[in-house]
């Protein structure tokens, strides 16, 4: 899957392949999963666009950042549980390892800002509907496509992160928030970076998910 910065753009393609597919074939050819899998592709996609904006806004805003990073943190240790449980790849299950252990490290660091009085409370209990709609997403995914939808949702979810962690270690309010988003950010460079290549080298997109 092409990973184009224009994410709108992304969401606007895959919603008109995924309706020419659906034009071609009649519904009782298709199994539940496969009917749904278009339509959760363009809902990712089109989330990606919102949550680079909601990254763009609290790289500024201490309230913000404090609650997104929160729910990033979240989504990303629960993704990455579902990849240990349903991947076959060696590789991403060692990725999704590390994301988990750096996530809830990073995650304990930010509780404890929050309740020393360093950083703005309360944090969130739960995740938004964004990031609830994503993880249905990866559940609802078949076992060949869950590893390229994995990779896909991680991808999207660390260039947002990493929209909201650089741009707040350079222009916060909150100096031990700001000390915070750059000691994270450069973790999450790893994580793109890991998953990005990932998904390049295991062909996942183009394999649907086959043993490699």
């Amino acid at each position: 899957m092409t990973r184009a910065i224009n994410t709108t753009a992304l969401a606007a393609a895959l919603l008109a392949a995924a309706t020419l597919s659906a034009c071609g074939k009649p519904g009782d050819e298709r199994a539940e999963g496969q009917k749904n899998e278009p339509t959760n592709i363009v809902q990712d996609a089109a989330g990606a666009a919102t949550g680079l904006a909601t990254g763009a806004v609290g790289a500024v805003n201490a309230e913000a950042f404090v609650r997104d990073a929160a729910i990033g943190g979240m989504y990303e240790i629960e993704s990455s549980k579902l990849a240990l449980q349903r991947s076959k790849n060696a590789d991403i299950k060692k990725a999704a390892q590390t994301i988990i252990a750096d996530h809830t490290a990073a995650d304990g660091k930010l509780k404890a800002l929050v309740s020393s009085g360093k950083a703005p409370g309360p944090l969130p209990t739960e995740m938004d509907e964004r990031r609830k709609g994503m993880l249905d997403n990866l559940r609802g995914a078949s076992d060949a496509d869950f590893d390229d939808r994995y990779l896909d949702q991680q991808t999207m979810a660390h260039h947002e992160a990493m929209t909201a962690f650089n741009g707040y270690a350079q222009t916060g309010d909150n100096a031990d928030l700001k000390a915070f988003a750059a000691e994270v950010a450069p973790k999450l460079k790893v994580h793109a970076d890991l998953v990005t290549g990932l998904d390049r080298g295991t062909k996942a997109d183009d394999e649907a998910g086959a043993k490699k």
